[in-house]
């Protein structure tokens, strides 16, 4: 089969325009980018307000490998197959940081014959939004320390700062560095580093925000440090959200572009599901819940990780409630969960993951088992999707529709979408619309009048399967200091490995019998959320040792090769 540039690469592409007109929308709802990539006004949304919302549909998965399990493949499939059967489907999906672009895990278009195009644009600069999140972000990193050096007029404690900078490029040298060491004119010596762009709180806001007058409010609200008297000293107070906002003016607007098949996909934000929130953004639904009939979005990793966060904390800020939800497994993936096997990124699979073994993917399956209960805390019917590969054999898939069943899906069918495109998932958006039919009781996971230590545990005992919580003595403090502050009714955002329902990478399927250690608990308050970290997690990625980097170029034509 062709790589996945290659099929992108010989796509016919309509003209923006006319993916724009088949939503209803004309010259005046749109600003183009070139021919094929635009960005949608805001003002579609009251335009069509009066329309019925459509059907909205959440794709999240089992736990994964490092190599994914075609989550965004899944949704783009889904959206093709839905349009095949006469349904007018939308994707919503999130743009990828150009970190793991250059780095291992390859971009977030989609694959084979389900994917966004220009897929070069998609996994690269498309519009300009990351860099415009990456200029906000260090503008107000640059007025914080110029406040400093010109006589520290808010009194800030230099022992309090925990605004960073950020860079959209994998970096470990930039992970602790200190910055002002070229004496009095050039800054004070203080400890810092660089967080990768997707995980500033920046991109969170304009991910959670519903319209320019809230994102400058939610600016405003980002907390940078504490003055001695203990106040927090936020971007207001800095007088930076102003020329903040300024700058993501034009990335707050959602970017139209198309799948292979010539349907619309609105491609807006991208936080990490591990480290942030890690679904596209609210606005980018609001708009395509006007314009379709069904809008199928995609959240992060697993269920336990961008699912929780989709309805706990996107879902409760947009006050829009999903229909159905999508659960993508792979029958390779499920047997790694057995323990047996070890999947490694950019290294050849093992070989016994290739070949049937009913054994090890009934163990494996207890990760599914746990996942779909997981999706349906929140009251939705789970369809799973078993993401074929030509090695899966059938007495393999009728094991994981048997275990999928037995633990409460309502559905469980195989998608082709990435060999063969949207006829190859008619069965799934067969099984969708049936789900998305069926009455549901959506409801939140926690209320947020509890305290602090009650969501995280709820969250804990009932997702993760922790037999329950240690706090290490930073987080003790930082719950008092956030509980007196009033920021104890905010949701919850865990900062967790996205390879374990645990906090440990190595513990597959379904483990128990562990506690969940919080190393400390952080907040993101312009964005809406606190943050524990149960363990040790990394902003700032690093690349392998043969980073994708080095195979792409461009050819004597100026085409790009080499990308995926």
């Amino acid at each position: 089969m062709l790589s996945d540039l290659k099929i992108a690469q010989a796509a016919k592409l309509k003209p923006i325009t006319d993916i724009a007109a088949s939503l209803g929308l004309d010259s005046d709802d749109i600003e183009l980018y070139g021919k094929y990539k635009a960005k949608i006004n805001l003002d579609v949304i009251e335009k069509y307000e009066q329309r019925p919302d459509a059907k909205y549909i959440d794709v999240t998965a089992i736990t994964p490998t490092p190599l994914g399990e075609g989550k965004t493949t899944t949704t783009i499939g889904l959206v093709e197959a839905l349009n095949h059967i006469g349904q007018k489907a939308i994707a919503t999906i999130r743009q990828p940081s150009m970190g793991p672009t250059f780095g291992i895990k390859g971009g977030a278009a989609g694959g084979g014959y389900a994917q966004v195009v220009p897929m070069e644009d998609f996994n690269l600069h498309l519009t300009g939004d990351v860099h415009a999140v990456s200029a906000a972000h260090n503008l107000l990193s640059a007025m914080l320390d110029n406040s400093i050096i010109k006589g520290n007029r808010l009194s800030i404690d230099l022992n309090t700062i925990n605004w960073r900078r950020v860079i959209d490029i994998s970096d470990r040298s930039l992970r602790h560095i200190v910055t002002g060491l070229g004496g009095k004119e050039n800054g004070v010596p203080l400890e810092s580093g660089f967080d990768i762009s997707v995980s500033s709180e920046v991109m969170a806001i304009l991910a959670l925000t519903v319209g320019l007058k809230d994102l400058r409010k939610r600016l405003g609200r980002i907390v940078v440090a504490a003055a001695e008297n203990g106040r927090p000293v936020t971007a207001e107070d800095l007088k930076a959200a102003g020329a903040m906002a300024v700058l993501l003016r034009d990335a707050i607007k959602p970017n139209l572009l198309q799948t292979l098949e010539n349907n619309p996909c609105i491609v807006h934000t991208g936080p990490f599901a591990n480290i942030a929130h890690g679904n596209s953004s609210i606005l980018a639904d609001m708009i395509a819940m006007r314009l379709g009939r069904y809008v199928v979005t995609e959240s992060g990793f697993g269920a336990d990780i961008g699912a929780e966060k989709f309805m706990n904390i996107k879902c409760r800020y947009s006050n829009m409630r999903p229909n159905a939800v999508v659960l993508v497994a792979t029958v390779r993936a499920l047997k790694s969960h057995s323990g047996d096997f070890k999947i490694v990124a950019g290294k050849p699979l093992d070989r016994g993951l290739l070949e049937e073994n009913l054994d090890a993917l009934f163990r494996g399956c207890a990760n599914l088992q746990k996942q779909v209960r997981n999706a349906a805390l929140f009251g939705i019917p789970v369809v799973v999707a078993i993401n074929s590969f030509p090695t899966d054999t059938q007495a393999e898939i009728d094991m994981v529709v048997e275990q999928a069943l037995s633990a409460g899906a309502f559905e469980a069918v195989i998608s082709n979408v990435w060999s063969a495109g949207g006829q190859g998932g008619i069965q799934l958006a067969e099984a969708v619309i049936r789900a998305a039919e069926t009455p549901a009781d959506f409801r939140f996971l926690y209320d947020l009048d509890i305290s602090i230590k009650e969501k995280i545990e709820i969250i804990a005992t009932k997702v993760y399967g922790a037999e329950g919580v240690d706090y290490l003595p930073a987080a003790e403090k930082g719950i008092a200091r956030y509980t007196e502050m009033g920021y104890d009714r905010l949701p919850i955002c865990m900062a967790k490995t996205h390879l374990s329902l645990s906090h440990d990478p190595l513990l597959k399927g379904c483990p128990s019998g562990f506690r969940l250690p919080i190393k400390e608990i952080r907040a993101s308050v312009g964005a809406g959320f606190l943050y524990p970290l149960c363990g040790d997690i990394r902003t700032m990625p690093g690349l392998p040792t043969k980073p994708a980097a080095e195979g792409i170029d461009l050819s004597d034509d100026g085409r790009i090769i080499g990308l995926f």
